[in-house]
């Protein structure tokens, strides 16, 4: 694949990024933020202190929300497009569009459910502020962990492939990629800083929400990026009676 073409799909990834981040931002605003709310106004219900607002509440949750959501959304739109021209043709025989749907499936399944399961995302007031960089640095290191094993698994089925056939070799892929994954989950430490008095169904909503707005980001780039870069690929041949210089008398 030549620069040009890289640098096509680049833009292209990022231009699908920038769209999944609008809609993750809809779902964000109208099923994340209500939790965040009612989080915030428990943790004010059961705290003694009050903070002074550097940002207003209603700033982070229009511009303030908008702009990490978007920005987000073209960062990752842009990583994931260089994923793209590095995995199309060598993760088996897909074409443009469904290579970029499996490419957006295991980011999501690796980069986010796997670390989610095990270190779940919190509303404001859950959580320690004297353990925040212990938490996310587990956070961060399930993630690369997921990354890591999506990317052996997917090396270990290509070579299993010969001698098991594609569905076998699959199989025994997926299975190491679970197993290890288990094993990592029993290894490292447990962090559950939940208040004992905070809603559970509060906790479930938000949490829930933080899976949807993700689903949505990375299903809605796989469909675009999918289809832009089938434009860009496999663009549709000129019809000779539409070709240039060509008389419609002829």
């Amino acid at each position: 694949m030549n620069s040009a073409t890289v640098r096509n799909l680049l833009v292209r990834g990022m231009l699908a990024g920038l769209a999944a981040g609008g809609l993750a931002l809809v779902v964000a605003y109208f099923l994340g933020e209500p939790n965040v709310n009612g989080a915030i106004g428990f943790e004010a219900a059961h705290s003694h202190e009050h903070e002074m607002e550097v940002v207003s509440r209603s700033l982070q949750s229009t511009a303030g929300l908008a702009t990490g959501v978007l920005v987000y959304g073209i960062a990752f739109g842009g990583i994931a497009a260089l994923a793209y021209c590095f995995a199309l043709g060598r993760v088996g025989r897909f074409g443009p569009r469904a290579t970029a749907l499996l490419l957006s499936g295991c980011a999501l399944l690796a980069g986010y459910v796997v670390p989610f399961l095990k270190y779940p995302a919190n509303p404001p007031s859950v959580g320690e502020p004297d353990t925040i960089g212990k938490r996310t640095t587990l956070y961060f290191l399930m993630m690369l962990l997921g990354v890591l094993l999506a990317i052996g698994a997917t090396m270990l089925g290509k070579r299993l492939a010969p001698g098991l056939g594609t569905w076998w070799a699959t199989v025994v892929a997926v299975a190491a990629f679970v197993v290890v994954v288990g094993l990592a989950y029993a290894v490292l430490p447990v962090v559950n800083e939940v208040p004992k008095d905070f809603p559970a169904t509060l906790l479930w909503r938000f949490r829930l929400s933080a899976l949807a707005i993700q689903t949505v980001l990375w299903s809605g780039f796989g469909l675009l990026f999918g289809e832009l870069a089938e434009r860009q690929l496999n663009p549709e041949p000129v019809s000779e009676a539409t070709a240039p210089g060509v008389s419609a008398a002829h």
